[in-house]
This record gives structure tokens, sequence and C-alpha cells, in this order.
């Protein structure tokens, strides 16, 4: 079956990153395996996920694109606090967290695209996060830090750090994991000269 592959694959991948919150998230992800995901209806951005999946890159990419239909795409928890222009240009599924699929209280994972060339602006949250690339291309803000990202390599912003990202031409497919204060209250958008 192709979840369990796309869940073993996403552990696998998760656990290179030598964080003690990577690893928890991995063995839940392993353990969920055998979690019974029902059809989803398609998203506004399916097109464009379904070719970045498509794109050279992780071999997970290609078990979300062949698991496309049980992948709950929607918009970010937090979009009612987002302009409403970002929800046009990216879309989330939250595989494990409080209320997903596979339940935790203390962590989220979950899978993100962006659309081709569209820039999602400077925002912050309490919660550590890392993105790891699957397919595509990004360049990346990290505080001070500007970079064209690598596939498969975590990308670590540690509480707080102000962050943006701009698709490149396909756009792109990557996971996401939060630890720490994993509530979304403390989302902000932050003032950005590049929005």
């Amino acid at each position: 079956m192709l979840l369990p592959d796309l869940l073993h694959a996403l552990a696998d991948l998760t656990a290179t990153e030598q964080r003690p919150e990577a690893q928890a998230t991995a063995a839940a992800l392993r353990a969920a395996a055998t979690t019974d995901f029902p059809e989803q209806p398609p998203s506004a951005l399916s097109p464009g996920i379904l070719h970045a999946a498509s794109l050279p890159g992780h071999p997970a990419a290609r078990l979300i694109q062949a698991a496309h239909q049980w992948l709950p795409w929607q918009d970010s928890p937090i979009a009612a606090r987002q302009p409403d222009q970002l929800r046009t240009i990216k879309s989330i599924v939250t595989l494990l967290g409080p209320g997903a699929r596979v339940p935790s209280d203390t962590l989220l994972f979950g899978l993100f695209y962006q659309a081709p060339c569209s820039y999602y602006p400077l925002h912050a949250h309490n919660a550590a996060e890392t993105y790891t690339l699957l397919a595509g291309t990004a360049h990346w803000q990290a505080g001070e830090r500007r970079f064209q990202t690598s596939l498969a390599d975590p990308i670590h912003h540690p509480p707080n750090l102000p962050h943006a990202m701009r698709a490149g031409p396909d756009g792109f497919l990557a996971t996401w994991r939060w630890s720490g204060d994993i509530g979304f209250e403390s989302y902000r958008m932050l003032s950005d000269p590049e929005a």
C-alpha cells in the first residue's frame, strides 16, 4: 500500500535530523504506518502539487504523488491570520499533531507545497521548525541568512527566528516539523520589504 510506504520514507528522512524531537517524530510516523487514511477531495492546488511531486527529487516526493488522493491538502491552520493572497500560493497536510490522523500533543509534522515563483513573506512563531525540501527549488531567508535550499537537507529555525521562502519556477514540495510551543497562537506575519 502507498501510504505505509510514504510514512516509512518520511520517517527515514526525518530521522536523519539529529534532534530528539525529530527522532520522536520519525518513531510516531513509523508507528502510524497501519493508520487508515480515508480518500480526500483534491485541493485547488492539486495540479501544482502533483507537478512538483513528479520532479526529480527525494523518493518520498513520488510516494506523495502516488498517495495524493489520501492526503488532506488544505489551507494552513493559521490561514485566517494571513493575507488572503497567501491562501492561493500554498497548501499543507498535517499528518501528525493535535487532531491529525496521527495524534500528538507535543509535535506537529506534515507536508508543504508552495506555488511556482511565489513568495511567502517573513513570519515567525514560538515553535522550533524544520523544513526539508523534497522536490523543486526554493530560496530561503532564515534570520539574516539567505540561501538556496538543497534536496533532503534540513533547514532548522529556532523559536521566533524570522524566515521567508521564495519558490522556484516549478514550486516546491517539502516536509515541515514543529516542536516546543506548537500552538498557532504565536504565529505572526512580520514587516517585510520584499512582500
